[in-house]
C-alpha cells in the first residue's frame, strides 16, 4: 500500500506563502486524481485541491486564484503551492487519492497569523 510523508508545513504570517509537498512510498501514478486535503480545528477535512495523472486541476472556491497543485509522477511527489495565505487557511494538511486511494500521513500543519 503507499504510504504518503506530508511537509512543507509552519508559522506564517497572513499574505505569505508556503509550499506543501507529498512523498509517496510507492507509485502514484495508478491513482487518477491525487488531492490535498485540510482539517481545520474542530471542523472536518475538506477536499481543496485535486490534480488527474494528466494535469487537470480543480480547487475548492476558497483557495481558487491562491492556490495551485501540481504532481510530479516521475517523483511520486504532489505539491502544494499556497499564496495569499489568510488566517483561516490555518489546518492540518494532507494528501490522498480522490477519492481516499490509501491511508491517510500524519499531515503537516500549517499556522497563518493575522
Amino acid at each position: 500500500q503507499v504510504q504518503l510523508v506530508e511537509s512543507g508545513g509552519g508559522l506564517v504570517q497572513a499574505g505569505g506563502s508556503l509550499r506543501l509537498s507529498c512523498a509517496a512510498s510507492g507509485s502514484i501514478f495508478s491513482i487518477l486524481t491525487m488531492g490535498w486535503y485540510r482539517q481545520a480545528p474542530g471542523k472536518q477535512r475538506e477536499l481543496v485541491a485535486g490534480i488527474t495523472r494528466g494535469g487537470s486541476t480543480n480547487y475548492a472556491d476558497s483557495v481558487k486564484g491562491r492556490f495551485t497543485i501540481s504532481r510530479d509522477n516521475a517523483k511520486n511527489t504532489v505539491y502544494l503551492q499556497m499564496n495569499s495565505l489568510k488566517p483561516e487557511d490555518t489546518a492540518v494538511y494532507y494528501c490522498n487519492g480522490v477519492p481516499i486511494a490509501t491511508i491517510w500521513g500524519q499531515g503537516t500543519r500549517v499556522t497563518v497569523s493575522s
